[in-house]
C-alpha cells in the first residue's frame, strides 16, 4: 500500500516507536491519528504534524477505543491503516509472576489490539481493504528466562495476527507483524519489575555487553512502513 493520502491510526503515539512511526507516516503524506493516554504529548505532536488528529485514548478501555474510531471517521471519513503499537513489558520469573499485574499486560498487549482490530475490520471491509500492523517482539521467537509473562503476550498476539491474516485475505485486509528487538525508548523505564530491581531503566543498562546496542525507534518505524507498503506477514529487526 502506498500510504500517501491514507488515514493511519497509530497507538502509543506519544513517545518511542509510536511517535517515530507517526512522524514517518506524516512525512510520507499520510493523515495520522495519534492515540495514547498522554494528552499533553499528543497535543504537541499534533501541532508538529500536518493532517494529524490527536485523540487521547486508553486502549484498555473498549469505550475509548470505540470513541477513537468514531472521531477518526468523523474527521477523515475512512480508516486505511491501524498500527497497534501500545504495550508494556514485564520482568519476572514464572514462579514469581504477579497475577494481577500479568492480567494488566494481557489487557494492554493482547486484548486491546484485538478490540481495535474488531473495530476497524468492518470499516476496512466496506472500503474494499486495509492494513493492520501489530507490533510484537523478537522475544516471541525464543525462550528467555525472566520475561516469560511479557513474551507470552506477544506469542498470543502473533497467533491472533497471523490467523486474522488468513481469515481476512478474502476481504483484502492485510495483517502484518513487526518484531523489534531492543529499542532505545521508555520501554524499560515503564517495565513492570520485581521488587528490589535497581536497574536504571535505560536500554543501554538493561543488556550486557554481549548483546547488540539498542535500535533507535526510527529504525522500527521504517520496518512498520515496510510492512504497510509490502504487506509481509512478519518483519524482523
Amino acid at each position: 500500500m502506498n500510504i500517501k493520502g491514507k488515514v493511519a491510526i497509530i497507538t502509543g503515539a506519544s513517545s518511542g516507536i509510536g511517535m517515530a512511526t507517526a512522524k514517518l507516516f506524516a512525512e510520507k503524506g499520510a493523515k495520522v491519528v495519534l492515540a495514547a493516554r498522554t494528552k499533553k504529548k499528543l497535543a504537541e505532536l499534533e501541532k508538529e504534524l500536518p493532517n494529524s488528529l490527536a485523540i487521547p485514548t486508553d486502549m484498555t478501555k473498549p469505550a475509548q477505543v470505540k470513541n477513537l474510531i468514531q472521531k477518526t471517521l468523523k474527521k477523515f471519513d475512512q480508516i486505511d491503516i491501524l498500527v497497534n503499537n501500545a504495550g508494556r513489558g514485564m520482568s519476572s520469573l514464572v514462579e514469581k509472576t504477579d497475577i494481577p499485574k500479568y492480567r494488566s499486560i494481557i489487557e494492554l498487549n493482547v486484548i486491546a489490539p484485538l478490540v481495535a482490530m474488531q473495530q476497524v475490520i468492518p470499516i476496512m471491509r466496506r472500503q474494499g481493504g486495509g492494513t493492520i500492523v501489530n507490533v510484537s517482539s523478537l522475544v516471541s521467537k525464543g525462550y528467555y528466562p525472566g520475561i516469560a509473562a511479557y513474551a507470552s503476550t506477544k506469542y498470543a498476539l502473533n497467533a491472533l495476527s497471523l490467523t486474522a491474516r488468513q481469515e481476512l485475505k478474502k476481504d483484502k485486509i492485510v495483517v502484518s507483524l513487526v518484531h523489534p528487538y531492543i529499542t532505545d525508548t521508555n520501554f524499560f523505564r515503564n517495565l513492570i519489575r520485581p521488587a528490589g530491581d535497581k536497574r536504571s531503566g535505560r536500554a543501554a543498562d538493561e543488556v550486557d555487553g554481549q548483546m547488540p546496542p539498542a535500535d533507535p525507534p526510527e529504525k522500527v518505524a521504517r520496518r512498520i512502513l515496510q510492512a504497510v507498503e509490502n504487506g509481509q506477514a512478519e518483519v524482523l529487526l
